[in-house]
């Protein structure tokens, strides 16, 4: 009974040494202390000394060190493994293994500090610490916690040795930089508290490292013992911080690193990781810390080479340290331990104080009820869609500005730049480049010296420099070569332009750079991962804010905790769908809707593009440019959009002249064009004209006229190559006589007026392009460039494709035996648009899904896009009004609406705000802003021949539209 009642009083000292609640205690504590106390009574001194070894093994090690490793496990009794590099299912066959041979269940130890993947292939990448030490929301930092928390569970690990505490003030520190959270000491404590929060959530252990304290040394420990020769007070106030915090926070466990620090340890080069001074006294004692105390690696050589195999390991353990971690020798170790035991050197107590709090740990952690690790599904579970989105939370919230003058980002006045990207570092660059050409027309120049480089780089006005260096781990190369830095002050010399530099490494990279002079703006992107530079792209062109805060004085000029915050442009983004509500795995259902376009030959390619709260979260290409073609149809093809010029190219110019006062929606066509004052067209209104309520024929069937009797284009009318009298371009080697737009706007003004209302007609664009072009005594292609495509960085939009790309990137409307002759392929389908040059009101304009959508989301925004107010929010809405619905008439002024009575245009699900448009090639635009959502879809229907109807009659394109609204996360 004595007996007994002194273990019980001795095991409730475990559960509140110092008047502090044990981190490893459990809520259900009654039940936990039965189970330890049963398990520890069953257990021979032999296996009680075998729980204090863990030690490491690798699921991709061979059949000899495995077995090895068994050994241990079944003669040794250890109490742990940690495991290092290989592959999860491996890993989890491999526990599962060791587990069924181990009488008291392993606690399974990683490091994986940035995730799983810092020792395993196949698993998740975090962020490193040093990027999420930018982040100013402790709630996402708490989030990747809780996920890398997560993950290890799924894999059976128990205790993650992380987070990483030390507060990294030496930039030269070779073996920890990236893996600190930064160097001012609150932020360190508060993401090592909150990444703790996270991961300790997921029921995983946590353990802070290195005390105490591993941030401000030149050596590598694991070569050598690094000296930490600062005063008490220093490590007190820096040092030791983190670990005040986190212990008060319930941290589970410390790792001791392999130091030299006199001012705690007053034997000179003795470890840290064996001074009972450092470890009972500071840490326990002083720290009221009663967690589990692990040792660094004992194989590293800034202890392995203090005293003989199995001294070190004793040596730990009576300094304090309850669990010695990766031993040279488990033999010779536990024969020290026993030697040491049975002479007294270790008492009864001080072994059941440690292996009692291993048990307890074990018990937290699910132990006392172990089930094994379930295979299926395990990568998959280890690489979710859950994790790419925080990791794209994350990224984009580190990302840091920290120098922006003249407030160059984000970049504004995009008519007026002319960009030029340049590389730096032996990485990939290509998510940056590519993200960069969603924004802008942005070209790499490349050079094989600086002079030749320089005079290639004056043709531009502005420069974009990338250092791209590895992001394989925190430990690879991240400064600038000698060469790179000669160039970057070279190029910034060079004032004709202004320079960007956009760091992909360690922010320490910076502190090489002699100044910044001529370096105009600066951000630091952390890592090099496709994310990171899509993600700091998006920050250049103010598709996103700039939040991030520089953890790390990176030079004189970036001191600690620099930042500029950047608002964003409201420019479209790109993103992943569950960030803006939507479903990934219903939108899927877009994928398979298209794929069945494509096998019931309704058309032979198409892009499709879904974007929600400015940011586009579905962009793809499917099938190819024609049924015959080889290559695929890619997001970056150009499609002629038939109709949807009238609300991209035309509508936008009538309503910037409707708010200058230069047309007004009760003008009549006589007042538009005086020459029709005698015809029956002259009372018809703008907005009756542009609502299809106007009573003008459908359309008008020019080019028949200009046939001869073969019904081939007439010699009267046309020449094979350019002339005098003969310049207007209708197809290849076809140029129709100038005169004959005259006779177009002739014909029209003899034209009847229908009978009925409502009718769709394209007549009325023909009349309001006369009228713009006469008006500015411009063509409407160069206005609508210069007022909108141009600022608004629609680079792949316009008229007339050939004269800026290649036939190529533009994907074929027809083979047309009937008017032309020949493949219509980079020149409008539309034979009215074609005999007007290619430049009609109705039709002409061409361009990819990207570049729709940028067009419909300024409209969506009110009129406002990429900093610039193109159009007020007011004239959007009153043409964006149905005026005449009372008449059956669904249309507002140049925009389709959805069909009060149903059907039409638009699925049901749309809502009454919503608008857009359709094309006769087979396009298709809808804006909601309602639902903040945009929807396009391009094709070339019409090819081979436009009498294939099939995608009209199938409602494709709405059914599409359908699961995009189903794909709604409510």
């Amino acid at each position: 009974m004595r007996k007994n009642h002194i273990a019980f009083f001795f095991f409730i000292s475990l559960f509140t040494l110092h008047g502090q609640v044990n981190p490893l205690v459990t809520k259900d504590s009654l039940a936990q202390r039965e189970w330890v106390e049963a398990t520890y009574g069953k257990m021979s001194l032999d296996e009680r000394l075998g729980q204090l070894f863990m030690v490491m093994v690798n699921s991709d090690q061979g059949m000899a060190s495995t077995e090895k490793a068994k050994k241990l496990i079944r003669d040794h009794h250890i109490g742990g493994v940690i495991f290092s590099t290989g592959g999860p299912v491996r890993q989890a066959q491999m526990t599962n293994d060791f587990q069924s041979i181990s009488k008291i269940p392993l606690m399974i130890g990683l490091d994986a500090e940035w995730g799983l993947a810092m020792r395993l292939d196949s698993t998740y990448a975090f962020p490193w610490n040093m990027t999420l030490g930018a982040i100013s929301d402790n709630a996402i930092v708490e989030k990747v916690g809780y996920q890398i928390g997560k993950h290890a569970k799924r894999l059976g690990v128990h205790i993650n040795f992380a987070p990483d505490i030390d507060i990294n003030t030496n930039p030269k520190n070779p073996i920890i930089g990236n893996r600190s959270f930064g160097e001012d000491r609150e932020n360190v404590a508060q993401k090592g508290a909150a990444y703790m929060k996270g991961m300790e959530s997921a029921g995983v252990l946590s353990s802070g490292k290195h005390f105490p304290g591993h941030g401000d040394i030149a050596v590598d420990s694991h070569k050598a013992l690094p000296i930490i020769d600062f005063s008490r007070e220093r490590l007190d106030s820096i040092e030791l911080y983190p670990y005040k915090n986190l212990i008060k926070e319930g941290l589970s466990s410390v790792m001791v690193a392999h130091l030299s620090v006199p001012s705690l340890e007053i034997r000179e080069g003795y470890p840290s990781s064996l001074s009972e001074q450092i470890i009972s006294g500071v840490l326990k004692e002083e720290l009221n810390f009663n967690g589990l105390v692990f040792t660094d690696a004992l194989n590293m050589k800034g202890v392995s080479n203090f005293a003989k195999e199995g001294e070190v390991e004793l040596s730990a353990f009576l300094a304090g340290n309850d669990i010695l971690l990766m031993p040279l020798d488990v033999a010779k170790a536990k024969g020290k331990l026993l030697e040491a035991y049975n002479n007294g050197r270790i008492t009864e107590r001080r072994l059941a104080y440690s292996v009692k709090k291993i048990l307890m740990a074990k018990y937290k952690v699910g132990l006392h009820q172990y089930r094994p690790i379930v295979l299926e599904s395990l990568y998959e579970d280890l690489n979710s869609l859950e994790d790419e989105l925080l990791y794209e939370e994350a990224i984009e919230n580190a990302i840091t500005v920290v120098k922006n003058d003249f407030s160059l980002m984000p970049i504004k006045k995009l008519e007026n730049k002319k960009i030029a990207y340049v590389k730096f570092g032996e990485d990939t660059n290509e998510p940056f480049l590519t993200e960069l050409n969603k924004y802008a027309n942005v070209t790499q120049i490349n050079g094989k010296d600086i002079a030749t480089l320089k005079k290639k780089l004056s043709d531009y006005n502005l420069v974009i420099i990338g250092l791209h260096k590895s992001n394989e781990s925190p430990w690879k190369p991240y400064k600038f070569t000698k060469t790179e830095l000669f160039w970057l002050g070279e190029i910034a010399r060079q004032r004709s332009s202004n320079l960007i530099l956009a760091l992909f490494a360690k922010p320490y990279a910076l502190l090489d750079v002699p100044n910044f002079e001529g370096v105009d703006a600066v951000v630091v992107g952390y890592q090099n991962s496709a994310v990171a530079q899509e993600k700091t792209a998006q920050i250049i062109f103010g598709a996103i804010p700039a939040k991030g805060i520089l953890p790390v004085s990176s030079h004189a000029s970036f001191p600690v905790n620099t930042g500029i915050p950047m608002a964003s442009l409201m420019r479209l983004g790109y993103s992943l769908p569950e960030r803006v509500g939507l479903s990934s795995r219903k939108l899927n259902k877009i994928d398979e809707l298209v794929q069945n376009g494509l096998d019931s030959l309704m058309f032979p390619g198409a892009q499709v593009l879904v974007a929600r709260k400015g940011k586009v979260v579905y962009n793809k290409g499917f099938g190819k440019p024609t049924y015959q073609s080889e290559e695929e149809v890619t997001s970056g093809h150009i499609y002629d959009l038939a109709s949807l010029t009238k609300i991209l190219a035309t509508l936008p110019m009538v309503m910037k002249m409707e708010e200058e006062g230069d047309i007004g929606l009760n003008n009549t066509f006589e007042e538009l064009i005086p020459e029709y004052s005698k015809s029956e067209l002259k009372d018809v209104t703008v907005l009756k004209a542009l609502s299809h309520y106007g009573r003008l024929p459908a359309w008008i069937a020019f080019y028949i006229d200009t046939l001869d009797d073969k019904r081939k284009p007439s010699n009267m009318f046309y020449r094979n190559h350019a002339t005098q009298g003969y310049s207007v371009k209708v197809a290849e080697k076809l140029y129709l006589s100038d005169v004959y737009n005259d006779s177009i706007y002739n014909r029209i003004g003899r034209q009847h007026l229908k009978s009925n209302r409502y009718r769709y007609s394209d007549v009325a664009y023909y009349v309001m392009k006369k009228y713009i072009e006469d008006a500015h005594n411009k063509r409407l292609d160069s206005l609508v460039d210069e007022f909108l495509y141009k600022p608004l960085g629609a680079t792949h939009t316009g008229f007339n494709p050939l004269d800026k790309f290649s036939k190529t990137n533009i994907v074929p409307s027809e083979e047309d035996n009937y008017y032309r002759y020949q493949t219509v392929q980079g020149y409008v389908h539309d034979m009215g648009a074609a005999m007007q040059g290619g430049v009609g009101g109705h039709a002409g304009l061409f361009s990819n899904a990207n570049d729709v959508a940028k067009i419909m989301q300024m409209y969506l925004q009110n009129g406002f896009y990429g900093g610039q107010q193109f159009l007020q929010g007011r004239t959007i809405k009153k043409f964006n009004t149905c005026y005449f619905c009372d008449k059956n008439v669904r249309r507002g002024i140049g925009f389709d609406k959805p069909d009060i009575n149903g059907g039409g245009p638009a699925c049901e699900l749309v809502s009454r705000k919503s608008f857009g448009h359709s094309g006769f090639t087979g396009t298709y635009t809808w804006a909601d802003p309602e639902e903040d959502l945009v929807y396009v879809f391009l094709s070339n229907r019409t090819y081979p021949t436009a009498s294939n109807t099939l995608l009209v009659k199938s409602g494709l394109r709405t059914r599409i539209q359908k699961a995009i609204y189903e794909a709604i996360i409510n």
